[in-house]
């Protein structure tokens, strides 16, 4: 989850351009799970607390892509009210261990009351308090199944090295909020933050040691998974 409430619209199906897809459809897509009771009260606090969240298909999305490679550890930058955490949760192993970082405690707080709502127990999350690259520097090398990074968007390319140096091979790194408000794809746009996302999907795309992908869900996730070899 990003710190900033206004990264991502109140409504994702805002401002989206579908290409051969109809946006009734893709709304259905956006919410083919949806959210429960849990999820719903996070963002509440979220939109509280001015922190943005990703939507119910980026959500989902993170679930499938944890389940998929049977997560046991994950990193997520940016743990805003639990959104993101709880969905990386739901699709991890049971006896899996989430490690997340955010500037603020009081996101962490937060956060915990909605893992804890949601009936995961406390032994299988681990909440630090910090800046994201004091922080992931210290974690163990080769050891991580998935990092989730939805942090400073000025930040991503950093981010995106100290992944790759955490994540076994076949492990997966995905960005949130890459899509958000149109700005990527128009070359108008040159302020710094945008810039920036357009640098880490030229990094990502060109690094041969990566499968990736650009996933219109919700505000945009950016995937790629280390090769085996």
């Amino acid at each position: 989850m990003s710190s900033a409430a206004a990264d991502y619209p109140a409504d994702p199906r805002e401002g989206i351009i579908a290409s051969g897809i109809d946006p009734s459809s893709w709304a259905y897509a956006e919410d083919y799970i949806g959210d429960d009771e849990v999820v719903t009260g996070a963002r509440a606090s979220a939109a509280d607390s001015g922190v943005g969240a990703i939507g119910s298909g980026s959500a989902t999305a993170l679930s499938l892509l944890a389940a998929t490679v049977g997560a046991k550890a994950v990193v997520e930058i940016g743990t805003g009210t639990g959104v993101s955490g709880l969905a990386l949760l739901r699709g991890m192993r049971t006896d899996g261990t989430l490690t997340t970082v955010d500037l603020d405690a009081e996101n962490q707080r937060l956060a915990r009351k909605t893992f804890l709502d949601a009936g995961i127990t406390s032994n299988r999350f681990r909440l630090i308090a910090g800046a994201a690259l004091d922080v992931v520097t210290r974690l163990t090398d080769g050891h991580y199944d998935l990092v989730f990074c939805d942090a400073d968007r000025r930040e991503n390319t950093a981010y995106l090295h100290e992944a790759l140096r955490l994540l076994r091979p076949g492990g997966i790194v995905v960005f949130a909020g890459i899509l958000t408000g149109g700005r990527v794809p128009d070359p108008a746009h040159r302020d710094p933050e945008t810039t920036a996302l357009r640098d880490l999907i030229r990094a990502v795309r060109e690094d041969d040691d990566l499968v990736s992908a650009l996933l219109p869900t919700s505000e945009g996730l950016l995937t790629a998974t280390k090769r085996l070899n």
